[in-house]
């Protein structure tokens, strides 16, 4: 298992190279596509993740690997990236470069990222509502929802922005009351 400084240290290194680079080349909109193409493939396939992972498997089976899955779907400068982890050894930290690139790129366009625990699935009504309140909240330009179902919390949700988290759950609340209860 990866600790997460030494992960950290070389992940962002990469992830930042590759946004300056998108920027210097006017490319940034299609690099950010690439790179959510490459992190949804990630998400949707463990076996994808293993295989890069994996120091058993060669160079030439990871980057043919990457030419049948991204080859035409991705900018030639992406490909060349993935080409130059898998060089650099450096390709089982993909998803954490995506992770970190998708941090920088949000930063850049002034988009907050908030992660909801919801006890259950949010109308396209109630994700507008919070996007809005986080909107006032932050400060943000745009607000990019992470939405986790979690039916533990009874009902409610909870809201995580930065460091910032607001427990509207009533799994949060009944805690509450019972810290009350306990120190009264």
């Amino acid at each position: 298992m990866k600790s997460n400084s030494v992960s950290q240290a070389v992940v962002a290194p990469y992830a930042d190279a590759l946004i300056s680079l998108a920027q210097e080349q006017n490319s940034l909109d299609a690099i950010a596509r690439d790179v959510r193409l490459i992190g949804d493939t990630l998400s949707d396939s463990v076996e994808l993740s293993q295989l890069f992972a994996s120091p058993l498997i060669g160079e030439n089976v990871k980057k043919g690997v990457i030419e049948s899955v991204f080859g035409s779907q991705v900018s030639a400068l992406t490909k060349s990236f993935l080409l130059l982890l898998v060089d650099r050894k450096r390709i089982a930290f993909l998803s954490e470069i995506v992770k970190q690139f998708q941090s920088l790129l949000r930063v850049i366009d002034g988009v907050a990222l908030a992660e909801v625990t919801s006890a259950f699935q949010l109308s396209r009504a109630q994700e507008d509502s919070l996007r809005d309140r986080v909107k006032k909240l932050t400060g943000a330009k745009a607000v990019e929802l992470s939405i986790t179902v979690n039916s533990d919390l009874i009902g409610g949700v909870i809201i995580k922005v930065g460091s910032q988290v607001v427990d509207a759950s009533i799994r949060g609340q009944l805690r509450r009351i019972k810290s009350s209860l306990a120190a009264a």
